[in-house]
């Protein structure tokens, strides 16, 4: 059978089994962006001036009629109309995009001391990837800390982490920088904290569950709704601190309130995972969907679909998914592109916008599928090249049958340089993860001598863990294969290295050595 066919079979019961979302409301942009109020309504004050009423018809959407009124105030020099003209130059809102002009307008509003043109200017200077320009940023926002280290600790540790400051990450300056930001009372540098110590930034030597949760909570006692959600759903499903029901759901009620309706997100997961009460999981899933949370959409598709908590109704299902998928979500997506691939004459235009769609959105899975679905040839002709494009994106996510499938390409030379040693790097991923077809495309370079020196009883061990891995019928063959030749001591010793790959630690498991020649050329293909 086609893999696309075994997807378009199996991939809902996949997705549902998985788990959609992380239940942290958690927002990915550039700390540096979120960090510059941009456009923020003013109050006190400032609402009344000229300025101030500028930006809050700009925060509020007409970004015309507030660049014509800011203008004017900018020429004479108003340092708030400076930022606004700015902010509209940067972003192309209300005016002609223009980075030079941009900078002038920051410049000017720096050297009047405003706060908001300080961040922009130094943070673009800061990522503009030279050297004297970043220097430049990097002084102007080290001396606005000295006056607020609220913000500028803030955009400090994000360019320490991603390293645009050092050429490299540095975490422990980074949070150094979030911990003066934090305690001179700035949430989203708490938040950030909590997340860090979370593992949520790529640095699992930091991660401290207690720490996160410290944080989250201190977020969210001043007021942080998606630090709610965190508290809340930690106190409900989490072993790092003592679960409290009532205290967890009170905490997510208040974000609902704040209008983070990923409380309910994380509530219908609660009554679905922890209380196995489905109707209510599903009433939790349904007032995140009614309130726009598209992952509570998905959610509640998946319990229409499937009959969970209610009778089965795929119209209303599918109806939720389009929903979803009309918000960007690229679960909805792939599903979607699921669904169509399972009828029996599919769309195959629908289903590829969809997959695509859920591609883009980051969605490993998707993107291996969109890789398969463009070797399948479903388009007119098979796109070999555009499988090599997706595969490696999907492969770096960690998904097993997206190294397994690149792999194949690098054995083959489809798409890519032919490399065997490649490809015995991403099968020796792959089947460390415990994906059947890699590991018999790894015994079958272990029987030929590719990328590794010939070891015929190690490759009868991989080829019968192939086999307990789904591989029955192709590893059989091999196995017989390459038990013609075999002493009964060499079938002892093989079985002896069984035993050895099953006591190892999975990380271990098992792996192609580097020769420094191959002397062989076995054909692989994708299998998943």
């Amino acid at each position: 059978m086609h893999p696309i066919t075994i997807t378009a079979v199996c991939l809902l019961s996949m997705l549902a089994a998985r788990g959609a979302v992380s239940l942290d409301a958690k927002d990915e942009s550039s700390l540096m962006l979120d960090s510059d109020p941009a456009m923020k309504k003013v109050g006190g004050a400032d609402a009344e001036t000229p300025a101030g009423k500028a930006l809050q018809i700009f925060a509020d959407g007409d970004h015309e009629k507030a660049v014509g009124l800011a203008m004017p105030l900018a020429e004479k020099g108003d340092p708030l109309a400076l930022y606004i003209m700015g902010f509209a130059s940067e972003t192309g809102q209300g005016t002609e995009a223009s980075p030079a002009k941009a900078m002038e307008y920051y410049r000017r509003g720096a050297d009047a001391f405003h706060p908001d043109s300080i961040y922009r200017l130094a943070s673009i200077l800061m990522s503009s990837g030279q050297k004297d320009r970043i220097e430049e940023g990097r002084e102007l926002i080290e001396k606005q800390a000295a006056i607020d280290p609220a913000v500028s600790g803030r955009i400090l540790g994000e360019a320490f982490l991603t390293g645009v400051l050092t050429g490299e990450p540095a975490p422990e300056t980074a949070v150094s920088w979030w911990k003066k930001a934090a305690d001179a009372g700035d949430v989203p540098a708490t938040f950030m904290l909590a997340r860090f110590y979370d593992g949520q930034f790529g640095q699992p030597s930091f991660v401290n569950a207690k720490l996160a949760y410290d944080y989250f909570l201190k977020a969210a006692e001043k007021g942080d709704p998606a630090s709610m959600v965190a508290v809340g759903s930690r106190l409900l499903n989490s072993d790092v601190v003592k679960r409290d029901e009532q205290k967890g759901i009170g905490w997510l009620n208040k974000a609902i309130e704040s209008k983070e309706y990923t409380g309910h997100l994380a509530l219908g997961d609660y009554l679905e995972n922890e209380k196995k009460d489905l109707p209510a999981a599903l009433s939790s899933y349904t007032l995140g969907a009614e309130a726009g949370q598209a992952d509570c959409m998905v959610r509640a598709a998946i319990f229409h679909l499937e009959g969970k908590g209610t009778d089965k109704d795929k119209g209303r299902g599918s109806e939720l998914l389009e929903k979803a998928a009309k918000a960007d979500n690229a679960q909805a997506h792939l599903m979607l592109a699921a669904q169509i691939l399972g009828e029996e004459k599919p769309d195959l235009a629908k289903s590829y916008a969809h997959l695509l769609a859920a591609s883009n959105g980051g969605l490993a899975l998707a993107q291996n599928e969109l890789g398969l679905f463009y070797l399948s040839g479903k388009l007119g002709v098979a796109d070999i090249p555009a499988s090599a494009s997706w595969f490696p994106r999907a492969a770096k996510a960690g998904l097993a049958s997206a190294q397994n499938n690149l792999a194949a390409l690098f054995e083959r030379g489809a798409g890519v340089e032919q490399s065997f040693d490649k490809a015995g790097q991403l099968y020796t991923l792959a089947a460390q993860q415990g994906n059947g077809s890699a590991t018999l495309a790894l015994a079958r370079f272990h029987a030929a001598g590719a990328a590794t020196k010939v070891n015929r009883e190690f490759a009868w061990a991989l080829a019968s863990l192939a086999v307990e891995r789904g591989e029955k019928e192709n590893a059989a063959a091999l196995i017989k294969q390459i038990e013609k030749d075999f002493t009964a001591e060499q079938l002892a010793a093989a079985k002896k290295e069984l035993e050895n790959i099953k006591a190892e630690k999975p990380a271990e498991k098992p792996t192609a050595k580097p020769a420094e020649k191959p002397t062989g050329k076995p054909t692989g293909k994708p299998t998943e």
